[in-house]
């Protein structure tokens, strides 16, 4: 009997999440004739006890199991050689702070099938937690709006059940007439549009965003041609080119830096692209923005956004950057902008966002693996087996071989 292992999170700050809730391991159990092992978490959102109810085994040793399934990196002395893991490794951009772990991957012939890779027949990714980043990261957004200006207040989502306890705070919840920005149009900008409707905020095109005053709260969602042109001037907008050759355009963002209280960014970024603004813009008098959520959180210099500096966590959500400096500087200060990217948003509703995804793994993912690992599905996801690196990801060698 095929076994799979739920694995403990092991990366600090600790993850709440599961790829499985215990109802779906007692579903995938009884579908696929299988058996699912759950390794003991004191910070799993379900407790062991929970899984243990309804007839999952709970222990410590999994290595006998045929796939271990996690959500964030694997620590490195938390990895047994030889197994097959599922997890979401961030190296695929050769991200420099998990090289170390993609070589340990290679040296202890770990095969890694990577959850962001694990895409359809047109590269659509089939199994992400976006939506649920964009729904968290969105309330943030707004509660550090509140604890900025003093105007409202709002619940932390961490210590909230689950988001039907959060929207009853938005019940008696009344908002000044900020105005919003959201760049992105996949998972995560459905997240965040749910939650901002859901706050009874109003959505208005990027022209009457521009040109309007507006006396409620309203935002507007802006695609490529809102905030790229090409450097020849303007024409009419190639999305396929731009995606293409991001380096032949410039940003054509500013005039929202002027008009916007809260940046909300959720776009997957090119380093080849333009940035939204400069270090410089921010100096400006005429630049207004002084909150910015940064769900997609890719660092800078390599980012779309040039105040993302570092993470922030879910004990300590923001950080502030100095507009005159470009320099960190305490929270919610007068000259600073104030910065919220934690980069593992749906951990503030953990139970949600985990049964979100395991739906999504059960109905796309598992019937593929159990039939092999040869399926186009999890071979275009396989990025290292029996000690090397797959032809799709031999463009990371240097980014594993590279000297420390």
């Amino acid at each position: 009997m095929i076994k799979i292992g739920i694995i403990r999170e092991g990366k600090i700050p600790p993850d709440a999440r599961t790829p499985l809730t215990p109802q779906q391991c007692q579903e995938v159990s009884e579908r696929f004739s299988l058996e699912v092992i759950v390794q003991p978490s004191r910070v799993r959102c379900f407790s062991d006890e929970e899984y243990a109810a309804v007839g999952v085994r709970v222990q410590e040793d999994v290595s006998n199991c045929d796939f271990l399934l996690g959500v964030k990196e694997v620590p490195i002395s938390q990895l047994i050689p030889g197994k097959t893991y599922l997890f979401f490794s961030h190296t695929v951009k050769k991200q420099p702070h998990n090289r170390s772990l993609l070589q340990a991957i290679l040296e202890q012939k770990i095969r890694l099938i990577d959850y962001e890779r694990l895409t359809d027949d047109r590269g659509d990714r089939l199994i992400a937690f976006g939506f649920y980043a964009g729904l968290v990261g969105a309330h943030n957004a707004l509660w550090t709006y509140g604890k900025r200006s003093g105007l409202f207040t709002l619940p932390r989502m961490y210590l909230c059940r689950d988001y039907a306890e959060v929207k009853t705070s938005y019940c008696n919840l009344k908002l000044p007439p900020i105005r919003i920005v959201l760049t992105g149009s996949g998972r995560v900008a459905a997240g965040v549009i749910r939650n901002l409707h859901d706050m009874n905020i109003r959505q208005v095109a990027p022209r009457d965003f521009l040109k309007k005053d507006f006396d409620r709260p309203v935002f507007t969602q802006l695609f490529p041609q809102d905030y790229v042109q090409h450097r020849s001037g303007p024409r009419i907008f190639d999305k396929a080119h731009f995606y293409a050759h991001g380096d032949e355009y410039i940003s054509i963002f500013k005039p929202y830096t002027h008009c916007t209280d809260i940046f909300i960014n959720g776009i997957y970024y090119d380093p080849r692209a333009p940035k939204f603004f400069t270090l410089a813009d921010m100096a400006e008098a005429t630049f207004r923005i002084q909150v910015i959520a940064d769900i997609s959180c890719d660092l800078a210099p390599h980012g779309a956004v040039p105040t993302t500096i570092r993470p922030s966590t879910i004990a300590e959500p923001v950080y502030g950057i100095h507009r005159f400096t470009g320099k960190e500087c305490p929270p919610f200060t007068p000259e600073g902008i104030d910065v919220m990217a934690i980069d593992n948003l749906p951990s503030e509703l953990p139970r949600d966002a985990s049964g979100f995804f395991g739906q999504q793994l059960i109905a796309n993912v598992l019937p593929e693996l159990l039939q092999g690992l040869d399926r186009p599905i999890i071979r275009r996801a396989t990025i290292a087996e029996e000690g090397h690196l797959t032809e799709p990801y031999r463009y990371l060698s240097d980014y594993v071989y590279e000297m420390a």
